[in-house]
């Protein structure tokens, strides 16, 4: 039976449609979830999917990173389920190793559509849950050198059959969680998306019809491979390459390295890490999907940002990952810190790529996702809390302008925390959230400025987890740019003294009268800094933005016409 054909302007408001769905999706989860990392930061995405499991569209404010995650679990799904799946289901998982995920934190869902008998496609969600259990409060910390110590593993699962939930399983998942009430709360949330999902795409099925859905997702992904073959065409033929490290895995591995070459002809191109170091023992390891992600997003955003997000970014590229390699882990790898390696990863495409689109890329960024875990009991109310959040830094400097302050950058397009939510919801307080004169690195464009941000508990001793990247190994600058500054930790004691703490911080006690600093690292300058206007500087210097000294030292221009 020949497909029904579907006609460019119908085929574009079918697509705003799909992508209203999950972007209500979105705001569902993030109006009615627990926890300050979604309700507050936004760590969660939505999609829609169709019977194949292809990602057919992702809401606008998901995060890159959650990409191939939320196509993996599907594929995990039909490849377990195949025809038991109904009206009603929904399914659960969270697992790197066999149902597609990229760490344990981030916790899938998704719930399938029928029409009749006829599976049509499948909503889904995830959500970055602040503890899934494991050797670590917050499931988060460096140094956990295994899956089985970062939190519980959770197979593809029905976690609804026919819409009656399965609370056996509900109850061994929260049991094995820390702040089980949150965590229902934000479980609660996704499956509330999941159900408000469906009705919206029944009600598109009903408008359009089966078979005229199913011809406007093979036309989504279609057209987005062949947009994107045509924007892959734009660069010349040819092989790029570039490698760039990690600073260290918390677990003895130093200096890891990531090393890609792109060959690109015509319309494919082909992402080679063949070379690049074999995964290591602590949690910074990357499935291949997080590093599909990584390079799916760095594509899109260097050739044509406003290609839409499915399987047919996916279909356009090849990757070759050495299984087993640091890009590529096997069973039983740790991956919680999967971020930070991604951002690396991006950084590599971006470094690879520069001398052909040079107006395109950027400098380093913080090449990081800082995190930073306080935990203990709220001497007010006895409980536990446990405050997760993932600081942003600076963003590379580009072709015409100054890269941004403070930002989260790349795969991670999550909010900081308000100080008003931390103060408000947990026993601690913020006693310095600003930005750090001189991290940005110097050029013709400033790179962005890290932050810096000084907590204290309250009437309490509580444990302070932090994991930081580029805090070696700073952040590159481009074509003549210099680097943008490290991070680090450190603790202020109460006579003032600053004890320094070690890039991966497990189990740090930190006493009422003492305060954690969190620094996290600006991002490279692009174009040679005697290219500077002066004019730039003065707003730099005006804004605090750099201190007299590094203009000085710096910007030779500044010397010569002092203003």
């Amino acid at each position: 039976m020949a497909k029904p054909e579907i006609d460019p302007i119908s085929l574009e408001i079918a697509w705003n449609g799909l992508k209203s769905i999950a972007d209500e999706c979105f705001i569902t989860i993030m109006r009615s979830a627990f926890s300050s990392n979604v309700k507050e930061r936004h760590d969660h995405s939505t999609a829609i999917a169709d019977a194949k499991g292809r990602l057919i569209v992702q809401a606008e404010m998901s995060l890159p990173v959650h990409l191939a995650s939320m196509g993996g679990m599907m594929r995990a799904l039909i490849d377990r389920f195949g025809d038991d799946i109904g009206p009603g289901d929904i399914f659960i998982a969270n697992d790197p190793h066999v149902a597609g995920g990229t760490h344990l934190p981030d916790i899938n869902m998704a719930s399938p559509v029928f029409e009749g008998e006829r599976l049509i496609g499948f909503v889904a969600n995830i959500i970055h849950h602040a503890d899934v259990g494991g050797a670590a409060v917050g499931s988060m910390s460096g140094g956990l050198d295994e899956i089985y110590k970062e939190g519980l593993r959770i197979p593809v699962m029905r976690l609804y059959r026919r819409g009656r939930c399965d609370e056996d399983l509900l109850k061994l998942l929260l049991l094995n969680m820390r702040l089980p009430d949150e965590r229902r709360g934000d479980l609660n949330a996704q499956i509330a998306a999941c159900r408000l999902g469906e009705a919206r795409f029944r009600d598109m099925l009903a408008a359009h019809g089966a078979e005229r859905i199913e011809t406007i997702f093979d036309a989504i992904v279609e057209r987005t491979e062949m947009r994107m073959r045509k924007a892959i065409s734009s660069l010349p033929d040819g092989v790029y390459s570039f490698e760039d490290m990690m600073d260290d895995d918390g677990a003895g591995s130093s200096d890891i390295r990531i090393v890609l070459a792109i060959t690109k002809s015509g319309e494919d191109i082909t992402f080679d890490f063949t070379g690049t170091d074999p995964q290591v023992r602590g949690n910074f390891n990357l499935t291949y999907n997080a590093t599909q992600s990584a390079i799916c997003y760095s594509l899109k955003a260097l050739l044509d940002a406003d290609i839409p997000t499915n399987q047919g970014i996916f279909d356009a590229i090849r990757i070759v990952a050495p299984a087993g390699s640091f890009v590529n882990c096997i069973t039983p790898a740790a991956v919680a810190m999967r971020a930070n390696s991604c951002q690396r990863v991006v950084d590599c495409v971006l470094g690879a790529l520069a001398p052909v689109v040079p107006e395109k890329v950027v400098a380093a960024a913080n090449g990081a996702n800082t995190s930073a875990v306080f935990t203990g009991t709220d001497p007010e109310t006895g409980r536990m809390y446990v405050y997760l959040e993932t600081l942003g830094g600076g963003m590379g400097a580009r072709f015409a302008r100054d890269g941004k302050d403070g930002v989260q950058v790349h795969i991670t397009n999550t909010s900081n925390l308000p100080v008003e939510a931390i103060e408000l919801e947990y026993p601690l307080r913020v006693e310095e959230y600003s930005l750090i004169p001189d991290t940005g690195g110097t050029g013709r464009q400033r790179g962005g400025l890290g932050i810096r941000r000084v907590i204290r508990p309250v009437g309490h001793t509580c444990e302070f987890n932090g994991v930081g990247e580029r805090f070696r190994h700073q952040p590159w600058g481009i074509f003549g740019g210099s680097a943008g500054a490290s991070g680090r930790f450190y603790l202020e004691t109460a006579d003032g003294r600053e004890q320094p703490l070690p890039s991966k911080a497990t189990g740090i006690l930190l006493p009422e009268d003492a305060r954690a600093v969190i620094e996290t690292p600006g991002a490279g300058g692009y174009g040679k800094p005697d290219e500077r206007p002066l004019e730039a500087i003065e707003g730099d210097l005006q804004a605090e933005k750099i201190t007299l000294e590094q203009a000085r030292l710096q910007y030779p221009q500044w010397m010569e016409f002092p203003c």
